[in-house]
């Protein structure tokens, strides 16, 4: 059975001299396994070929890891986003059967994201874009990056809405008070970043981008960030109310695809597949943050038959990104 995962993160030496500064620090501090963490975000090549191979990875799809370059100025996002395209081209050159990518895209100047975006989607087969959350505290829904949105459409490129940390004052109001590193921990992988993606995917409803761009498909990982569990109760927000054309519900069933991306838990998963359906689920490993051998673990586990478990492993994944 082929296995796609589609979480999987990479950086590159510029990444970490800028937004990934703070990253590469603490590995530093800490040593061990972040120091390990670093060397295997970084390589690109034979060592991770290998690492697949043993833990029964087929095929993984890259993207930037977070923070990405959305909480950069303007100029210096466009130069990040296209030195690290051009990085993860090169490798995917190397390794066409192995390695797919997201395209990170400077959507601080959505004209030059969408140029970026159609460069590396229609030229250089990229799977379609990453974007790290909010930028600078404007969501997707604003109409300044419907450009981005509008190009996307037009080309059938999946969007992967990763998540990233919530904004200073919501940090500050929602959870601070703590030590230093447990709030760094609830507002970051502990709880807040799940949240702020399923809220950022809520304005994106609320604010109407799937009426107005109802081919958009949109990809978020940790079993949907929580947003299943509360797939019949956003619709108390009823269409007269929200002036949409569908209940909110339908968006997340017609317009959102959902990954495991280290959120190995039966109990979650169960509830995915009963809310949404085995067709809009897709593998994930959340390397080199999650373990592949745990992930590739877990996809033989799930209580799903032999032809489900394929399109979760491959299938869905070969079709909406055409792998």
């Amino acid at each position: 059975m082929r296995t796609i995962t589609l979480e999987e993160h990479f950086a590159t030496p510029g990444f970490l001299d800028g937004p990934g500064h703070d990253l590469r620090e603490q590995a530093r501090q800490v040593g061990g396994r972040a120091e390990r963490l670093m060397r295997n975000l970084c390589d690109l090549g034979e060592g991770r070929i290998a690492q697949m191979d043993a833990a029964g990875i087929d095929m993984q799809v890259l993207s930037l890891t977070a923070p990405g370059v959305e909480q950069l100025d303007a100029t210096d996002a466009a130069a990040l986003a296209r030195d690290t395209n051009d990085a993860l081209a090169e490798a995917i050159t190397r390794h066409p059967t192995r390695l797919s990518g997201f395209a990170a895209l400077p959507i601080a100047t959505p004209d030059q994201a969408a140029q970026e975006l159609e460069r590396r989607f229609s030229r250089q087969r990229f799977a379609g874009a990453v974007i790290n959350g909010h930028q600078r505290g404007r969501y997707l829904d604003d109409q300044f990056f419907w450009p981005v949105l509008e190009a996307a459409e037009a080309l059938g490129a999946p969007i992967y809405l990763h998540p990233t940390r919530p904004p200073k004052p919501v940090i500050e109001a929602s959870f601070g008070g703590f030590a230093p590193l447990v709030t760094e921990m609830l507002a970051g992988p502990g709880f807040g970043w799940h949240i702020e993606t399923a809220v950022h995917v809520l304005r994106m409803v609320l604010g109407g981008v799937f009426d107005r761009f109802p081919k958009l498909q949109i990809v978020i990982g940790h079993m949907g960030e929580g947003l299943p569990f509360f797939m019949q109760r956003v619709d108390v927000m009823p269409v007269e109310l929200t002036r949409l054309q569908r209940p909110v519900s339908a968006y997340l069933r017609d317009n959102l695809h959902y990954t495991f991306a280290g959120f190995n838990f039966p109990a979650t998963f169960l509830d995915l597949l009963l809310e949404i359906g085995v067709g809009r689920i897709m593998f994930s490993a959340d390397y080199p943050y999650g373990s592949m051998e745990k992930a590739r673990a877990f996809l033989d586990q799930i209580p799903v038959s032999a032809a489900d478990r394929a399109l979760i492993a491959h299938g869905n994944a070969e079709k909406l990104f055409r792998l």
